[in-house]
């Protein structure tokens, strides 16, 4: 060690700690390459000679394994930087200035805080002292060629690494279902049970068309899907429930389609760490078609991203979506044919039914916040479509019935095969740890408890999957059995009955409408006009009614207005209500009248009441009858109840008008009764019809 060396080592450096720090970038070099290591720790002996006591002497090594790159993850160099800021370092050993880091930023922090607490930082070199313009000058060129070194070695094996990519030789991890054979090639999963669960799981999204779906069928009929094999011993494959999340990466994957790719996401570094995204497929560093065996062909995963991309719920025209649980039949399938622009569905509620409507999602009407170009009532269009379906398909009902009774039956005996292979694996697994627990030695009685619980939980395992198999099996056979065939049979030559099956789910009507039917166009004018564009390329027009809105629909019909009008010139509300009751008629809202309906009628329709009709026609009022007859009108009531006078109701309280009183009507004195007035009023009536009759 020169002189100039040992010269900036003062008593102020001594009486603080040295610190070694010891780095090795991976768990691989840490292992392997044994003499790096030891040099770093020997710079111990370095320190003790400039005159460290070795109680004095600490060793950072707790990021061995740790590349440095960044400061994030080591923990290790962050104490060191800490214990540097306190003042309690003299000096930093480290056998190079790549072991402290190998990023500008952090080895730069670095030298600036050493400055600043004076502290010396020594390497193979020799020692620097930040504070000097020279030793820095020198320690920041080194912290620059330590950072180049790393970017040259990345880039170096990053071209490796991309060339082996290019020809598709490189070694990456497989998904589940695909291994790799004794020479390297890529090929399907020997295990039976494997190949059949990742075939049905294909076959299941061609048929129901989404991956939610996919993962609901399977967990309706418990079929374990193989999720790898992560914690558990090398070979054995792990099983579980088949989750949405990895029904769209299996998918998404090309490599179940044959195919070899590279470079699909990018990583790159921000403030809150590293980012992920996912490229487009024309960005993919390489993309190889039949590079192997898959479970299904090129063509077939192209379809199913198409699906995948048309279930999306984003704005577009190319975005029908499944079908769903809703009632609206063209979920999905109608456009307007005004704009162009795909129409969604809004569902209003009234009672316990939900009416359709099917809105404009016009783009610039979304953008500006303006009014949606349309809105149609589904319920007439929805009976349209469906009418027209049934035209169509009514011909061929019975052929599609035999396909689906097929299809029925192959799926029913596909998932008896997988749910019987899960069965004949939890019984190999009970048999192997029979015979691991049989091998053991009986007085080794730690090992022997540990054996003998893990056969009793196999034996658990293997119970419940006999339960289950058993228990589903009778399922399908009563969805399989000859009674279940005739129904469908008998469905077929009657489809219009299946079609308007209450029973029958809305999901599936749209899923047979989607058979045939490519999209639906509507233009609104005084009428609506629908092309349906066939899927076999004919289109048919259909020339509609615009319906009516809900409160046009709920007026009272006309005819029932008139007849109204007309009962007003001889009776009072009641009996009004009474009268179209018997005859039939309902209100708007499909109710029975009552007396304060037909009020508000009058009221809302403007017809003349029955009190200006019984006024037009000259009757009179409580107080003038009293007047002119000179009674009060408990005597005018009395009168009224034995006919001597003829009243007329107007309200149902019983509110009356009077006809003029009969001129030779006795006026009130003392002595004469009702019974006499009405003898006289009818004696007077017979004399007036004799002398008439004579004359």
């Amino acid at each position: 060690m020169n002189a100039e060396a040992s010269s900036k080592v003062t008593a102020r450096h001594l009486k603080r700690n040295a610190y070694i720090y010891v780095r090795q970038s991976s768990l691989r070099q840490v292992i392997e390459h044994t003499e790096s290591t030891k040099r770093q720790y020997a710079l111990r002996q370095r320190a003790v000679a400039l005159g460290w006591a070795p109680e004095q002497i600490i060793v950072i090594d707790s990021d061995l394994g740790q590349s440095g790159a960044s400061a994030q993850d080591r923990a290790g160099f962050q104490l060191l930087m800490t214990e540097v800021s306190m003042g309690r370092v003299g000096i930093v050993l480290g056998l190079e200035v790549s072991r402290l880091a190998r990023n500008s930023a952090d080895w730069h922090r670095l030298l600036e805080i050493a400055a600043l607490t004076d502290t010396l930082i020594l390497d193979e070199d020799g020692i620097y002292d930040p504070a000097h313009f020279n030793d820095r000058l020198l320690l920041g060129l080194k912290g620059t060629m330590s950072e180049a070194e790393l970017h040259v070695m990345r880039a170096r094996l990053r071209g490796g690494l991309l060339n082996k990519a290019r020809r598709g030789e490189l070694l990456v991890r497989l998904p589940i279902g695909l291994v790799r054979d004794a020479e390297d090639r890529v090929v399907l999963d020997p295990d039976q049970q494997v190949q059949q669960t990742i075939g049905l799981f294909f076959e299941t999204f061609r048929r129901m068309g989404s991956a939610s779906g996919v993962a609901r069928h399977f967990q309706e009929q418990k079929i374990l899907f193989p999720r790898g094999r992560i914690g558990v011993p090398e070979g054995e494959l792990h099983w579980g429930k088949l989750e949405l999340t990895q029904a769209l990466r299996i998918l998404r994957n090309p490599r179940y389609a044959g195919a070899f790719f590279f470079g699909r996401t990018r990583c790159r570094k921000t403030v809150a760490g590293e980012c992920r995204t996912s490229l487009p497929r024309q960005d993919w560093i390489t993309l190889q078609p039949g590079a192997h065996d898959g479970y299904i062909t090129w063509e077939q995963y192209e379809q199913n991203q198409r699906q995948l991309h048309a279930n999306g719920q984003r704005f577009g025209a190319d975005r029908r979506g499944p079908a769903r649980e809703g009632p609206a039949l063209l979920q999905g399938m109608i456009l307007c044919g005004v704009c162009g622009a795909p129409m969604t569905v809004h569902y209003h509620l009234y009672g316990s039914r939900r009416a359709v409507e099917y809105c404009c999602q016009q783009r610039r009407a979304i953008r500006n916040a303006d009014p949606s170009c349309r809105a149609i009532h589904g319920g007439i269009l929805d009976a349209a479509i469906g009418d027209l379906l049934i035209q169509t398909m009514t011909p061929v009902a019975l052929e599609m019935a035999l396909d689906i009774e097929q299809q029925m039956q192959a799926r029913v005996d596909e998932t008896d095969r997988l749910r019987r292979a899960q069965v004949d694996r939890a019984r190999y697994e009970t048999d192997l740890a029979r015979r691991r627990y049989m091998r053991v030695d009986p007085e080794n009685r730690l090992v022997a408890d540990s054996l003998e619980a893990d056969w009793n939980q196999k034996l658990r395992a293997l119970n419940e999957a006999e339960q289950d198999y058993q228990r589903q099996r009778q399922a399908d056979q009563r969805i399989a059995d000859t009674e279940s065939r005739s129904k469908i049979l008998a469905l077929a030559t009657d489809f219009p009955r299946l079609w308007r099956d209450p029973q029958t789910p809305d999901r599936e009507r749209k899923r047979m409408l989607r058979l045939l039917i490519e999209d639906v166009t509507v233009i609104k004018t005084d009428q609506l006009t629908v092309h349906v564009r066939f899927k076999a390329g004919p289109s048919k027009t259909l020339m509609l009614p615009v319906p009516v809105n809900g409160f046009v629909a709920r007026k009272t019909p006309a005819d029932v207005v008139a007849e109204i009008d007309r009962l007003l010139d001889s009776s009072n509300y009641r009996e009004i209500a009474q009268s179209l009751n018997q005859h039939g008629f309902r209100t708007g809202f499909g109710q029975a009248f009552h007396p304060a309906i037909i009020s508000r009628i009058c009221t809302t329709r403007g017809l003349k009441s029955r009190y200006d009709r019984l006024r037009a026609q000259g009757m009179l009022t409580l107080q003038e009858i009293s007047s002119q007859l000179h009674v009060g009108p408990d005597t005018v009531r009395n009168w009224a109840r034995h006919g001597l006078l003829r009243p007329h109701s107007y309200t149902d309280l019983n509110s009356c008008l009077y006809e003029p009183p009969n001129p030779n009507l006795h006026p009130k004195s003392k002595g004469v009764t009702i019974r006499k007035r009405l003898a006289l009023l009818k004696n007077v009536d017979t004399m007036s019809q004799e002398v008439q009759y004579e004359a």
